[in-house]
C-alpha cells in the first residue's frame, strides 16, 4: 500500500501548490502558466488589431502593449484628441511607423456608422486580424432604484453595439479563415454582485452571446476570448452610470486603493490574446478567490455573498479590502 501513500502525498502536494499559486497570483492559474510558459506576445507582430475604447483606461494601455508587440493598430473612441495622444505614445514603442496606426473616431451608439467604419479599416489594411471590444461603461446603483432607461442605455452600449460591430467584422475573418474576437468582459460577468445590476447583467450577456459564438466559429478558425478583469485603477467612475438617465458618478478612484494597475492588466490581456485563450480572469486575490468559488462551489459563493451584503461588496469593489 506504500504506492497509495505516495499518490496521496503527491495529490495533496499538488493541491497545496495550486492554492499557493492562487493566493499569490493576480490572474487565473491557466493565464499564469501562459505568461510564464506560453507563446510570446511577439507572435502578434504585424497583426491588424482594432481596439474600441482606446482613448483611456484598459483600452489605452492595451494599445501600448500591442504596439510593443509590433501590432498594426486601429484606435477607436469618441475623442480624437485623446486617440492622437495614444497614437503618439504607441509610436515610441517597437518599429511602428505612422501608417501602422489608424485613428478612427467612432461613437458606438451610432449604429449606422459601424458599416462605414468596418469598410474603412478593411480598405486601409485589407483585413482585420483581431477585434478588441473594449469600449463600455460601468454603473453604480441599487437594482430596484435603477430606471429602465438606464438598463436600456447599458445594454445598447455594452452589448448591442458590441454585437453589431462584431457581426460586421466576422465575414472578413470567416472568408480568410482566420480571426480573433476579444471581449473585455468582467469577473462581474461570472457572478452576481450587489450595487451594479445593469452593468453586471450586460457582462453576463456578453459571456453568454460570445460563448455561443466561440463554438460556432471553432471549425472556421475564428477564436473568441472573453477577458474578465476585476477592480482595475482607471477613470471608469468618471462616466459611470447611476440609477437615473443621463447622470454619472463623476468621481475619481483614490490612489493607493487595492486595485490592479492598468498597465499590469493590459499586459495580462496581451498574453491572453497571444495565446488565444477562451476565457481569463484577471484580478487581485479577493475577487479572484470569489470567482473561483463561484465557478466551482456556487452554493458556497451564494452563502458568502449573502453574508457580505451590499456594504461588504462595496468595500471590495472600492479596493478597501
Amino acid at each position: 500500500m506504500e504506492w497509495l501513500c505516495i499518490i496521496e502525498t503527491l495529490f495533496f502536494g499538488y493541491i497545496i501548490v495550486q492554492f499557493l499559486r492562487l493566493v499569490f497570483s493576480d490572474c487565473d492559474l491557466q493565464l499564469q502558466w501562459a505568461e510564464k510558459l506560453g507563446k510570446s506576445t511577439k507572435v502578434l507582430s504585424r497583426k491588424v488589431v482594432w481596439i474600441t475604447g482606446a482613448s483611456s483606461g484598459i483600452g489605452e494601455h492595451l494599445s501600448y502593449e500591442l504596439a510593443k508587440s509590433g501590432c498594426r493598430l486601429v484606435l477607436s473612441a469618441r475623442r480624437e484628441d485623446e486617440l492622437q495622444r495614444v497614437k503618439k505614445q504607441c509610436l515610441t514603442y517597437g518599429n511602428l511607423v505612422d501608417s501602422d496606426i489608424f485613428v478612427l473616431t467612432l461613437d458606438l451608439l451610432k449604429f449606422d456608422k459601424h458599416r462605414p467604419a468596418v469598410d474603412e479599416v478593411i480598405s486601409r489594411f485589407k483585413k482585420i486580424d483581431i477585434l478588441v471590444n473594449n469600449a463600455g461603461r460601468s454603473q453604480r446603483a441599487e437594482w430596484e432604484k435603477t430606471s429602465l432607461k438606464v438598463d436600456r442605455d447599458m445594454l445598447e452600449l455594452n452589448v448591442l453595439s458590441v454585437l453589431s460591430l462584431t457581426k460586421l467584422v466576422l465575414p472578413n475573418m470567416i472568408d480568410r479563415k482566420e480571426g480573433h474576437i476579444v471581449n473585455m468582459s468582467s469577473v462581474a460577468g461570472k457572478m452576481g454582485l450587489p450595487g451594479a445590476g445593469s452593468y453586471i447583467g450586460s457582462k453576463h450577456a456578453i459571456q453568454g452571446w460570445f460563448d455561443c459564438l466561440r463554438i460556432e466559429m471553432f471549425s472556421k478558425n475564428v477564436y473568441v476570448t472573453n477577458i474578465c478583469p476585476g477592480p482595475v485603477f482607471s477613470n471608469l467612475l468618471q462616466d459611470c452610470f447611476t440609477d437615473k438617465p443621463g447622470q454619472t458618478v463623476g468621481a475619481s478612484m483614490k490612489t493607493g486603493a487595492n486595485r490592479m494597475s492598468t498597465d499590469r492588466c493590459a499586459r495580462l490581456c496581451t498574453v491572453a490574446i497571444a495565446n488565444k485563450m477562451d476565457e481569463v480572469w484577471i484580478s487581485k486575490r479577493h475577487f479572484l478567490f470569489l470567482t473561483y468559488v463561484n465557478q466551482y462551489m456556487p452554493m458556497l459563493y451564494k452563502w458568502i455573498a449573502n453574508r457580505m451584503g451590499i456594504k461588504g461588496f462595496s468595500k471590495l469593489k472600492e479596493g478597501k479590502l
